[in-house]
């Protein structure tokens, strides 16, 4: 494991995606309202996960989600009665998620794993799901290539990875650069440096669809979130387009 994997892998054991919310804050950790209010908020914040997932169209089907941090989605996959498997590069994840699951007598099989190398044979899923997660490891388009290579003739991944040009990542830009007298560095340099784990990257529409250019078909659209919006006036919200987003999506299909 490199230098910055394990750089990476250590910031995410410290708390699974979503774990550290300080609205948590009197809740025991691990405890069914503490799960509940994880998913409260991260639906809240990020409610066009349902709609590019559409997890109950994909009841019966072979699912693996790279990246389960503390298991929202997964729970969602479980619920829908997909064939579930999980990686994650932490310990952490995998416990917390498996502890989720338990609430509900439900099951996946799920494995700590780093997905630039993932343990299933060609032609295997149907579905290849991983929301913000990919977009932290050190090679994403290695990951992509595994992707590719266990889907199934048909089968379709979806993903969503930060985007470089959005009103957030413009923001970040201006407070951790230009605020700084850091002028030679540009949004990726940002991005890489602050934002979450160390080597966080982020991309162009064009340069994911070069990404996923083994599959084909390849479909990528984008989402204002709330993090785009903080700090911006109101009367301006409704005046930024999606193409500003801060969020990509992609659906790919092999």
């Amino acid at each position: 494991m490199s230098g910055l994997i394990s750089r990476v892998k250590t910031y995410w054991e410290a708390g699974p995606c979503g774990t550290e919310d300080p609205r948590l804050q009197g809740l025991e950790v691990n405890s069914r309202e503490w799960f509940e209010k994880i998913e409260d908020i991260r639906y809240f914040q990020e409610p066009m996960i349902f709609s590019a997932a559409q997890f109950t169209r994909h009841r019966g089907k072979k699912v693996l989600e790279i990246g389960v941090g503390a298991g929202s989605d997964h729970l969602q996959w479980a619920r829908a009665g997909a064939d579930l498997h999980g990686v994650d590069l932490t310990e952490a994840a995998v416990q917390t998620t498996t502890k989720r699951l338990a609430y509900y007598d439900l099951q996946s099989k799920l494995q700590t794993v780093n997905a630039e190398t993932i343990p299933f044979p060609d032609k295997h899923f149907d579905v290849v799901y991983s929301w913000g997660v990919i977009h932290h490891s050190e090679n994403p388009a290695t990951i992509v290539k595994e992707i590719s290579r266990i889907l199934k003739p048909g089968g379709t991944a979806i993903t969503m990875f930060y985007s470089k040009h959005s009103v957030r990542t413009w923001k970040y830009w201006v407070r951790h650069a230009l605020l700084k007298g850091k002028f030679h560095w540009g949004i990726k340099d940002v991005m890489w440096n602050h934002m979450e784990s160390e080597g966080t990257q982020c991309y162009t529409v064009n340069e994911l669809k070069k990404i996923f250019g083994d599959f084909s078909e390849v479909e990528v659209r984008k989402y204002m979130t709330p993090y785009d919006l903080t700090w911006i006036p109101s009367f301006l919200r409704n005046l930024l387009p999606d193409s500003f987003g801060f969020f990509s999506v992609i659906h790919a299909k092999r």
